[in-house]
């Protein structure tokens, strides 16, 4: 078996390097590294694992998120620092590392490649962390390479893919996991908060947001909601829930919506009214894809615990919003059929002065719309916070979204990331009465070989599919166009962002 390594040169005479190779007639030389907790801020001396996102005997490539830690200021994941394979995990969920203590072994395959890696990721900031909500999907690769895939001739090391976690509503989700997926990961709190709250038996999710400093859940939020009881936080009474109860052979059950799902039930039947025009589209996200590390390196301590990608899809629409006023609009009145001598009268449309987005958030309970106001005045790091606000709020059983959260005259235009449930490409969102003028539907972002680029020879670019529907009665079918390809130039061009904020 030959393997070699482009990057380790031997020295054959003045001049000259010959890549070196090496012969093994057997399965090649490994090593196990041991990976420490590096310094992830001033003044910070200890971090508890809060999370681990691999298992012992788990392959892992450079890049790839092994743990999530937190400490009292801020919340980090920490990535790999080269390709192998972990071994041991030497630190436990809920327990408390010191700064270079070591967090677990990763078996690797060279020495000389592994101590270059090392050596370059000590002086690495660690990725921040955090969950996504209204965004572009889950990309494919984290790679970016500007060359074709390689053939099946060459050797090549394929990894099976992360196991996505299910969503909420999945009813092939057993109990305990759906619990989890709702667990206190996700809520900012430091770790003697945690641990006080283990010892209890309180679950964080139940009680976030909490009373502290952007939601921080602090010590008293916990004796209150001891004081409470926790009857009162677990009680659900939501549709999803008496589906997945267990059916008696041979018999039929019935189950009585609930009120979210009657909403919905009602807003369907009243699109119907709405004359729709679809059209969809791929974004290329490869500029948006290559800024996004600088971006999430330098995240404000204010926007802690981060969002793992800033909202860039809200911030672009929000630009092309501003450009497009039909988009900003909202009908304020309608003629009404059933009114004598209302014939004559012509609808009106409220043009708003910021952007308004609409986020259609699934939840445990149904189908909800909370609003990001004015999300053209907003940078990414503040809407990827509320996102990641909104989506936690709303998973919550029962709903934790405010009247506040969802206005009554909501957003002009609505975002649907269907893409972070499954591999979707395209769909054909349904617009309904006080949803705006439009909505998009986002599909899953991947890697594509794109033959027109690269002069004739092509090249790898991150594509994302987007469908829109816009309300006929308003947005002719060449606005609807016009205004998704000014969006697109937002989106592959994002050095704009820098010169619309100078």
């Amino acid at each position: 078996m030959i393997f070699r390594h482009p990057t380790a040169l031997l020295w054959r005479g003045p001049g000259r390097h010959l890549p070196r190779t090496l012969f093994h007639s057997s399965s090649a030389h490994s090593a196990l590294k041991r990976f420490k907790l590096a310094d992830i801020g001033e003044g910070i001396t200890e971090c508890e694992v809060i999370k681990w996102n691999v298992k012992p005997s788990t392959p892992v490539n450079t890049f790839d998120p092994l743990c999530e830690v937190q400490s009292d200021k801020a919340s980090v994941e920490i990535t790999s620092p080269f390709d192998g394979i972990v071994k041991d995990l030497l630190v436990e969920e809920g327990h408390i590392a010191k700064v270079g203590q070591d967090l677990c072994t990763i078996e690797v395959a060279d020495d000389v490649a592994v101590d270059d890696a090392q050596s370059a990721s000590s002086s690495a900031p660690p990725e921040q962390s955090g969950s996504s909500g209204a965004g572009y999907g889950t990309p494919s690769e984290t790679a970016q390479p500007s060359h074709p895939p390689v053939s099946a001739g060459h050797a090549e090391q394929h990894h099976p893919p992360s196991t996505r976690r299910p969503h909420p509503l999945d009813p092939n989700v057993p109990p305990e996991a759906r619990a989890h997926l709702s667990s206190g990961h996700e809520v900012l709190a430091t770790p003697s908060v945690r641990h006080y709250a283990r010892q209890h038996g309180v679950d964080l999710s139940q009680i976030a947001p909490g009373s502290g400093k952007a939601g921080r859940v602090e010590k008293r939020d916990v004796d209150a909601f001891l004081q409470r009881g926790s009857a009162q936080g677990t009680t659900s009474q939501d549709t999803t829930a008496s589906l997945r109860t267990e059916i008696p052979p041979g018999k039929d059950v019935t189950v009585e919506l609930n009120r979210t799902r009657w909403n919905m039930w009602k807003a369907m039947e009243k699109s119907l009214a709405i004359p729709q025009f679809t059209c969809s589209t791929s974004l290329d996200l490869t500029e948006l894809h290559s800024i996004l590390p600088t971006l999430n390196a330098h995240i404000p301590t204010h926007h802690l615990p981060p969002s793992a990608r800033p909202s860039h899809a809200s911030q672009t629409l929000s630009r092309a919003m501003l450009e497009w006023p039909l988009f900003r609009a909202s009908i304020t009145s309608t003629p009404d059929a059933t009114t004598p001598g209302s014939s004559g009268a012509r609808p009106t449309l409220a043009v708003r002065p910021h952007a308004d987005i609409s986020l259609a958030l699934s939840t445990p309970t149904g189908l909800y719309t909370p609003t990001l106001q004015a999300a053209d005045t907003q940078s990414v790091y503040a809407l990827a916070a509320q996102l990641r606000r909104l989506a936690h709020l709303g998973r919550q059983v029962p709903c934790a979204l405010t009247p506040a959260d969802m206005p009554k005259r909501g957003g002009t235009v609505s975002v649907s990331n269907v893409g972070g449930i499954g591999a979707v490409e395209s769909a054909s969102p349904v617009l309904v009465p006080g949803g705006g003028v439009a909505i998009v539907a986002i599909g899953r972002a991947k890697w594509v070989w794109d033959v027109e680029r690269g002069d004739g020879k092509g090249e790898r670019r991150l594509k994302v599919g987007v469908s829109w529907t816009a309300d006929h009665r308003m947005v002719e079918g060449a606005e609807m166009v016009a205004f998704m390809e000014a969006w697109r130039s937002w989106v592959e061009a994002p050095q704009r962002l820098i010169a619309d904020s100078v």
